[in-house]
């Protein structure tokens, strides 16, 4: 049982920092960039302050980092997104 309880508290401290750092990013009308193991290597969630999420793909070049987006996903789909990450 005490496994559990440090897997929870593990988790629901995950999701405070990841929540927190949403709302700071949203402030500053930035981004928030969520990696997943779904998408392909290279590939990332860029989640905006107007509800949209990009799937872009990062890529550097010489020593700067630069991206390109993929696709815009739709409403629905976002939704699965931040379900997923425990944003909704």
């Amino acid at each position: 049982m005490d496994t559990i309880h440090k897997t929870t508290s593990k988790d629901e401290k995950y999701l405070l920092t990841l929540k927190g750092l949403r709302t700071r990013n949203f402030s500053r009308n930035l981004p928030l960039l969520l990696l997943s193991d779904k998408l392909p290597e290279g590939q990332v969630y860029r989640e905006y302050a107007d509800g949209r999420i990009e799937i872009q793909e990062i890529f550097s070049v010489g020593s700067h980092y630069q991206h390109k987006v993929i696709s815009i996903l739709s409403a629905a789909d976002a939704d699965k997104v931040r379900r997923t990450y425990g944003l909704l």
